[in-house]
This record gives structure tokens, C-alpha cells and sequence, in this order.
């Protein structure tokens, strides 16, 4: 098991204190969220890089539908060179409640999907260079490998191999959705019964993912179960009993949300406390 923390603020210099302070006290990972307007999660992460040396960085998460797909890869591609290979992509619908609608972006949860599976396929075709033309319903690419500034300006190279590691929000066991998964190198899961009504996640939940991705994932690359949640820092004991169940049934990351938390101290010192153990 790995453990990561989410950043729940909007504040870059925080932010960077923050990250730092994670790497020196064991955690695996540091996140940020990536708001429709306000403080840049690519830029603050890029900020990040250059002052840590061993944590992994990522947003969490990066809405497709309402970016560009070659700017987006070209930001996760930049911070992979930034970071020497310390990035995960984290993608999803998202919450339209976070403005999309003020700013006029896609509500339409059809759509946003249809644009997330696209914008998928087009950045993982500009990291492995094999894009030269795509037509999709929501976008498309004409000749890229025949464009001169491409020939005079070559693509850049990804540090990490075969692709930055992608973490999409899966609903379990909605097929659609699963079947975005297993293109995927990891699940943040929500859970999403036959009554299209969401249920808090359990480690049989897991357990049932764990499997359905074992049988029916043909990639051989690593594949991660991702769960958010909150721990004690102060208690051990306790800290060990909420996560070692999801360990055992297959999660291999636990992420510290404190999403409800508007105290910067408690937090800051939730971060020093480290990462819960299952020693």
C-alpha cells in the first residue's frame, strides 16, 4: 500500500509548503485539486518539482472534458520531464457544480464522457508519437505527421514508460465506465448501483473490482485501486484498522481527502503526522 495526500486549498505558495513537508514525513504522493478558474494545479505542481525530489505529483483530478487534449497532455508530458518520471494523470467527468456551467463548459454527463474517452485516445496517442490523424465526433487531427513545424520542432520524449500512468474515476460495475478502466493504469471508484444511486465504497467492493480488473485487463503494464479517505494521524491503531481491510482486498493506494478541513494548521500538521502504517 501507498499513501497520498490531497491539498484541498487554492493557494500555490501553501501548496509548495505542503508538498515539501510530505516528502519529508513518508508520504508517497501530493495532489492538487484542479479548479475551472483560480490557482493552476499544472503550474503549482511544476513549482512543486523543482523543490522535491522523490514524491509523485498529480491533479485530482483533471476534468477532460473541458480541456484541450494536446494541451493537456502537453502539460502532463512537461511535468513528466520536469519531475524525471514522478507524475500520475488523474481524470474524470468531474463536478459540474465547480462552474462548469458559469463558463459555459459542458454539463451533458454523455457528452463529457464521449470527450473524456476521446481526449484519452488522443494524448496517448501524442505520447507514443503514433498520431497522425484522428476523427472523432468531438474533435479531430488532419496529417499532424506531416506538418512542418512538427518536423522542425520534434515531440518531446516522456520519461516514464510506456505512458504517465493514468487514474481515471470508474463507476463499479457500470460496464461503460469499467470498460474506460481497463484501458487505464488504475480505478478511483465510485460505487453506482442498478438504481443509479451512489453507495459508500467497502473493501467487497474492492475485492470485486480487484477481480473484474484480473480477468478482463489484457495491458501488462501496473495497475493500481486507488481509495480516498481520511485517517488519524494521532492513533495508529485506529489509523491501521480503517485501511489494512482495503489493502487486503486489493486497494494499493490509500489518499489522505480532507476535503472538509478550512484549517490550514490542522492540516499542515495531519501531513506531519505521516501516512498511516499497516506494521
Amino acid at each position: 500500500m501507498k499513501y497520498g495526500f490531497v491539498f484541498p486549498h487554492a493557494d500555490v505558495l501553501k501548496a509548495i509548503e505542503f508538498a515539501k513537508v510530505a516528502e519529508e514525513a513518508g508520504w508517497d504522493a501530493f495532489f492538487v485539486w484542479e479548479p475551472t478558474y483560480g490557482i493552476d494545479a499544472w503550474i503549482t505542481l511544476a513549482a512543486i518539482a523543482v523543490q522535491t525530489e522523490r514524491i509523485r505529483l498529480g491533479t485530482l483530478l483533471s476534468p477532460v472534458s473541458r480541456m484541450r487534449p494536446w494541451k493537456l497532455g502537453s502539460e502532463a508530458i512537461t511535468l513528466d520531464i520536469l519531475s524525471n518520471g514522478r507524475i500520475n494523470l488523474c481524470v474524470g467527468l468531474g463536478a459540474v457544480d465547480t462552474g462548469f456551467e458559469v463558463f459555459g463548459e459542458e454539463i451533458d454527463r454523455k457528452t463529457r464522457a464521449q470527450l473524456l474517452d476521446e481526449g484519452l485516445d488522443i494524448m496517448n496517442g501524442l505520447w507514443n508519437k503514433e498520431l497522425s490523424n484522428y476523427n472523432g465526433k468531438h474533435y479531430q487531427i488532419k496529417d499532424l505527421k506531416e506538418c512542418a513545424f512538427f518536423k522542425r520542432h520534434p515531440q518531446p520524449n516522456l520519461i516514464q514508460h510506456p505512458r504517465i500512468p493514468i487514474w481515471v474515476v470508474g463507476a463499479w460495475p457500470w460496464k461503460k465506465s469499467m470498460q474506460r478502466v481497463l484501458k487505464c493504469d488504475g480505478i478511483i471508484p465510485t460505487i453506482k448501483n442498478k438504481q443509479g444511486k451512489f453507495e459508500k465504497i467497502t473493501p467487497e467492493h474492492i475485492f470485486e473490482i480487484k477481480n473484474f480488473i484480473e480477468e478482463h485487463r489484457s495491458l501488462k503494464t501496473p495497475f493500481d485501486i486507488i481509495i480516498e479517505g481520511e485517517t488519524p494521524g494521532n492513533d495508529s491503531e485506529l489509523a491501521s484498522s480503517i485501511v489494512r481491510p482495503f489493502a487486503e482486498a486489493g486497494a494499493t493506494w490509500w489518499i489522505e481527502s480532507i476535503w472538509s478541513s478550512p484549517d490550514l494548521n490542522q492540516l499542515l500538521n495531519r501531513v506531519k503526522q505521516g501516512p498511516p502504517s499497516l506494521e
